[in-house]
């Protein structure tokens, strides 16, 4: 079955040298919004298989399969989670409004496809994911929502607009849950 987990980068997804991205796609010991913990080694054993295969995790847009829009350089573990750098294609029509996307600040999110290969079910919900065969890294404008409220606070909302933000994230939240069941 197909995953994916959302995540914005903590300094933020940055565009340098005009197509270069770099940042954390996962970070180890943190509950994500579906109750689910990634483990340090997670991901160990798929980056080993596509590296003897040869192949490479891919850069999609929104986690659109038919829109790749560059190459990951670099997917590596480190103590703090899942680093990745990589290269925007600007010859690519998707690669070049990703690269003005992302330096206006429209879109700063990483977030990861993946297959579950081994978890264990934690107390009270969620799970402690110990192996996860990575598929892709995607840029996508909706980070994790407990981390869009802190990107709104600094956004410079007003009280009104971060309540709003606040209500509305539950809301999807809810909404989330529901469907899961």
């Amino acid at each position: 079955m197909w995953e994916t987990k959302f995540r914005r980068p903590d300094a933020g997804l940055k565009v340098q040298d005009g197509s270069i991205v770099a940042g954390y796609a996962s970070i180890f010991g943190e509950r994500d919004q579906g109750g689910d913990i990634v483990m340090p080694g997670a991901y160990a054993a798929s980056l080993e298989r596509l590296g003897v295969a040869g192949g490479r995790v891919r850069m999609l847009w929104q986690h659109d399969a038919t829109q790749p829009i560059g190459v990951w350089d670099e997917v590596r573990e480190d103590t703090r989670g899942l680093w990745v750098k990589g290269r925007l294609l600007t010859e690519v029509a998707r690669g070049r409004e990703a690269v003005a996307l992302m330096e206006a600040g429209a879109v700063d999110g990483l977030s990861i496809g993946y297959r579950t290969v081994k978890a264990e079910k934690l107390p009270g919900g969620g799970r402690k994911l110990l192996e996860l065969d990575l598929w892709e890294v995607s840029l996508v404008t909706f980070p994790m929502l407990s981390v869009a409220r802190v990107a709104a606070k600094r956004a410079g909302f007003d009280n009104a607009s971060a309540r709003m933000m606040s209500t509305l994230a539950e809301g999807l939240e809810a909404a989330r849950a529901a469907l899961r069941e």
